[in-house]
C-alpha cells in the first residue's frame, strides 16, 4: 500500500477524552492499521490505527462530519487534537443520573439505550476493558458484555449540546446485515463540569479490508480474487441499502470496511461523516477521505449525490485489484492530476455535471489511459470492466449499487458450489430485505440465483436475515416468481 500521507488538517470537533464515568458505548470494530496513508477518520481504528485521511490537506485528523445537525460544524478547521490519555477509572456515577456508570470488581455496569426499537434504557453491565483506537473524534474501546460473553465495540465522543448527534440519528434507523450494527448507547460524564460523552455499543468485528488488503501487499502477493469478490459484493448492498434509507456514507475506505477474517462477512462502520441527503439543501465537499474522493468533491460541489460513495467503491476495488490506491494524491488539486492521469481530461460537459461553476477553467488536455493497461496483465477483464463503470465522471453514469451487484464479475458468487478458500461456505450474499428488493425490482431477477429461487419456493416460507445474524420467516413475502416481490435466503 502506499505510505504516502492522505490526511486532512481538520480535526473533529468532538475530542477524545476518556470515559469518565466508565468505558464508552460499543464502537465498531477494529479499524485501521499503522501505516495507512494518513490517520483514521473513524472510531474503528486499530491501536496505532492510520487511515486515508480526509479530503485534502495535510496529515492529521479527518474531516469533521462529526455526525450532527448544522452543516456548518464541518467547516471549523483547527490542528489535529492530541492523542487521549490511557483510560482513568470509572468515575462515581452523578446523583440522580439517567447515565450514571458504575464498576464493581472490574465490570462496568451503565443503563443504556437499545439502538433499535423503543427507548426502554436498561442496565448494561461489562467487563475486559481497553483502547483499541483513537483520534480526533474520540477514544474506541473493546468490551466484553456480561451477559452474553460477546465482544463489542464502544465508541466515545464529546457531546456537543447544541446538536444532536448525526451519528447516532442514523445508526439507530438502519438495520443491514452488512452494516455494523449499533447495540446499545449511553452517556456518561466527563472530568469537567457539564461535559457530557456520548457511547456507541457497536459489534466487534476483528479486522479490515486494509489490514487484510495489507497483509497480501506485504507478502508480495495478491489477494485471491475470490475476497474481492466477496468483499465487494457486500459492500455494494450496504450502499444500496443506505442509500435506498437516504443516507449517505461520505467517507467509504478500506479502513472504514471491517471483515470476518474466517467467515469473509464484510460490515460497513463509522457514520461519523454520514448524513441524510436532502435535494436543493447544500453540503460541504470537504468530505470523505482523500484517495477516494469522488472528483465533484475535488471540484467543490456542494450538490453531490450518493454517487460520490459509488466512486469511492470504485477506488476500493481498484485498490484490491493493483495491490495500492489508485489515485495517490499528495494534495486536493493533486488528486485530480491523478485522476485525470487515468480517465483523460474531463470534457466541458463532465465538468458541468460535476461543478457548473468550474465549466470556464481551462485544464491541460490528457488522453485517457487504457483501463487494460493501468492493472496488471492477469486481471479479470470483468473486474476491469465494473472499475470503468464506477470511476465515471459524470456522478449519473456510475452504476447504482445494486446494478453493481448485478455485474457479471460477482456471477462466480451466484454458483452454488462456490466457496471461500478456507473451504468455508460463502457468507450471506442473498437474504435480501423487502427493503432491498424494492430498490431496483428489475434487477431481482439477476440478483438472485436460480438454486436461492428454488429453494426459497420449496421452503415453508422465504427466510430474512437480520443485522445481527438471525433468520426468521417472513409469511408476507412472496415467491420469487413474481419477480418484484421479496424473496430471501443464504448462499
Amino acid at each position: 500500500m502506499s505510505s504516502g500521507s492522505a490526511g486532512s488538517s481538520r480535526p473533529r470537533t468532538s475530542s477524545f477524552a476518556d470515559p469518565s464515568g466508565g468505558p464508552p458505548a460499543a464502537a465498531a470494530a477494529v479499524g485501521a492499521p499503522t501505516g495507512a496513508p494518513g490517520p483514521t477518520s473513524s472510531g474503528t481504528a486499530a491501536p496505532g490505527g492510520g487511515g486515508g485521511g480526509g479530503g485534502g490537506g495535510s496529515p492529521g485528523g479527518r474531516p469533521l462530519g462529526l455526525g450532527r445537525e448544522g452543516e456548518e460544524e464541518e467547516e471549523a478547521a483547527g490542528p489535529p487534537a492530541p492523542p487521549p490519555p490511557s483510560p482513568p477509572p470509572p468515575s462515581a456515577p452523578s446523583p440522580g443520573s439517567s447515565w450514571a456508570v458504575r464498576d464493581s470488581s472490574k465490570v462496568t455496569t451503565v443503563v443504556a439505550t437499545p439502538g433499535q426499537g423503543p427507548d426502554r434504557p436498561q442496565e448494561v453491565s461489562y467487563s475486559d476493558i481497553k483502547v483499541i483506537g483513537n483520534g480526533s473524534f474520540g477514544v474506541v474501546y473493546q468490551a466484553r458484555l456480561v451477559d452474553s460473553g460477546e465482544l463489542v465495540a464502544i465508541k466515545k465522543v464529546l457531546q456537543d449540546k447544541r446538536f444532536k448527534n448525526r451519528e447516532l440519528q442514523i445508526m439507530r434507523k438502519l438495520d443491514h446485515c452488512n452494516i455494523v450494527r449499533l447495540r446499545y448507547f449511553f452517556y456518561s460524564n466527563g472530568e469537567k463540569k457539564d461535559e457530557v460523552y456520548l457511547n456507541l455499543v457497536l459489534d466487534f468485528v476483528p479486522e479490515t479490508v486494509y489490514r487484510v488488503a495489507r497483509h497480501f501487499t506485504k507478502a508480495k502477493q495478491t489477494i485471491p480474487i475470490i475476497y474481492v469478490k466477496v468483499y465487494m459484493y457486500q459492500l455494494f448492498r450496504s450502499l444500496a441499502y443506505i442509500h435506498s434509507q437516504g443516507v449517505c456514507h461520505r467517507d467509504i475506505k478500506p479502513q472504514n470496511l471491517l471483515v470476518d477474517p474466517d467467515t469473509a462477512v464484510l460490515k460497513l462502520c463509522d457514520f461519523g461523516s454520514a448524513k441524510q441527503l436532502v435535494r436543493g439543501e447544500p453540503n460541504v465537499s470537504y468530505i470523505c477521505s482523500r484517495y477516494y474522493r469522488a472528483p465533484e468533491l475535488i471540484f467543490g460541489a456542494t450538490d453531490y449525490t450518493s454517487n460520490i460513495d459509488i466512486w469511492s467503491a470504485g477506488c476500493v476495488l481498484a485498490e484490491l485489484l493493483l495491490g495500492q490506491p489508485i489515485f495517490p494524491g499528495d494534495s486536493g488539486v493533486d488528486q485530480l492530476v491523478e485522476i485525470i492521469k487515468v480517465l483523460g481530461t474531463p470534457t466541458r460537459e463532465q465538468i458541468r455535471e460535476m461543478n457548473p461553476n468550474y465549466t470556464e477553467f481551462k485544464f491541460p488536455q490528457i488522453k485517457a489511459h487504457p483501463w487494460i493497461k493501468v492493472f496488471k496483465p492477469r486481471t479479470p477483464l470483468e473486474a476491469i470492466s465494473l472499475c470503468s463503470r464506477l470511476l465515471e465522471y459524470t456522478p449519473a453514469t456510475r452504476l447504482s449499487p445494486l446494478e453493481a451487484c448485478a455485474n457479471s464479475f460477482f456471477d462466480e458468487l451466484r454458483e452454488p458450489n462456490t466457496r471461500l478458500p478456507n473451504g468455508r461456505d460463502l457468507p450471506p450474499l442473498f437474504n435480501f430485505s423487502p427493503v432491498e428488493l424494492s430498490i431496483q425490482p428489475t434487477l431481482n431477477s439477476s440478483l438472485i440465483p436460480p438454486h436461492v429461487r428454488s429453494q426459497a419456493s420449496s421452503g415453508p416460507g422465504p427466510t430474512t436475515a437480520h443485522s445481527d445474524g438471525r433468520m426468521g420467516t417472513d409469511r408476507s413475502q412472496v415467491t420469487p416468481a413474481d419477480g418484484a416481490g421479496p424473496i430471501a435466503n443464504t448462499s
